[in-house]
């Protein structure tokens, strides 16, 4: 399947794997709202490696990349656990803020929660899409400090603007629309609970006619969050201007024909540290990589295994 099209909605919309068991837990934030973090069958044992999993956009537990993902792993003996972000669970959350691709501060205080509470257990990450490129710019702003053996980003969109440009052209648009539909719905229940009007300036009428990615990140993800614009918001959350800082062993990969960015987010060989490594394929569409010439293959979770098996 050479076509990015069909490589990104095959593994998104024909995959049927479930998730047999899972044990969610509530993780309380400092700022005194939560996050609903799910185990793929139950909790760690001592010393059992525990994988931390980010989704990516409007995604969560749900999401056939993270479960694929958590059936491979639980298969190589590794515990895993997704973190929803802010807004993704099934709990409404206690403030009228969401998240968004730079915000690092909740997946920080889940991994150092993690570090403490399961000390003898050794930490790996792994981040789809936006929930790859707030990994990579965690692991830059940690550098010697962080916590974890080894980290995976995949399709990440390191460069913000290019991607919000991207999606707005041809057929990718088709997808803009599907991200698009929960970002508003969740937007526009905000309003049931708390004055959002005063907080980001405009009206539910407003936020019903937004079109586009970027219009969305203007709206509300930037006042939301603390950024003058959206082009603020893309300058200071891509993760491309962190991959030189990182120091745990980290692996990007990425597919050319992505069809929600350009080969231009990918970074030159002197904007990377020694401990990143680029694994670039010709075609994989957006999270596919899917493969097998006799059945189907998820390229995809075999590579992550494989990285994480050497730390």
């Amino acid at each position: 399947m050479r076509n990015r099209h069909i490589q990104t909605l095959f593994a998104s919309f024909f995959r049927k794997d479930r998730l047999q068991k899972v044990v969610t837990q509530e993780f309380t934030l400092p700022d005194g709202d939560f996050l609903e973090v799910v185990w793929n069958k139950a909790t760690p044992k001592d010393n059992q490696p525990i994988v931390v999993l980010f989704h990516g956009l409007a995604g969560s537990v749900n999401s056939p990349y993270i479960v694929g993902l958590m059936n491979a792993l639980q298969k190589k003996g590794y515990s895993s656990v997704l973190m929803h972000f802010r807004g993704c669970g099934k709990k409404e959350n206690l403030k009228p803020r969401a998240y968004h691709s730079g915000d690092t501060a909740d997946a920080k205080a889940w991994i150092e929660y993690l570090h403490k509470t399961y000390p003898n257990n050794p930490l790996h990450a792994v981040g789809f899409s936006i929930g790859g490129n707030m990994l990579l710019k965690l692991l830059g702003e940690w550098q010697e400090q962080t916590a974890l053996r080894s980290a995976v980003s995949v399709s990440a969109p390191m460069r913000l603007d290019i991607c919000a440009d991207t999606i707005e052209k041809g057929f990718a648009k088709v997808y803009q629309d599907y991200l698009l539909k929960p970002l508003k719905k969740s937007l526009l229940a905000k309003y049931k609970k708390f004055d959002m009007k005063e907080l980001i300036g405009i009206d539910e009428q407003r936020v019903k006619e937004i079109k586009t990615i970027r219009e969305f990140d203007e709206c509300y993800t930037a006042p939301m969050h603390g950024f003058a614009s959206s082009e603020e918001y893309y300058e200071r959350c891509s993760a491309q201007q962190f991959l030189k800082d990182i120091r745990t062993p980290t692996l990007i990969i990425h597919a050319l024909d992505d069809p929600f960015m350009t080969p231009d987010i990918l970074p030159k060989s002197d904007e990377v540290s020694e401990f990143v490594a680029l694994e670039v394929s010709p075609c994989g569409g957006h999270v596919g990589f899917v493969g097998g010439l006799f059945g189907v293959e998820y390229w995809l979770e075999e590579q992550i295994i494989l990285n994480i098996d050497k730390y």
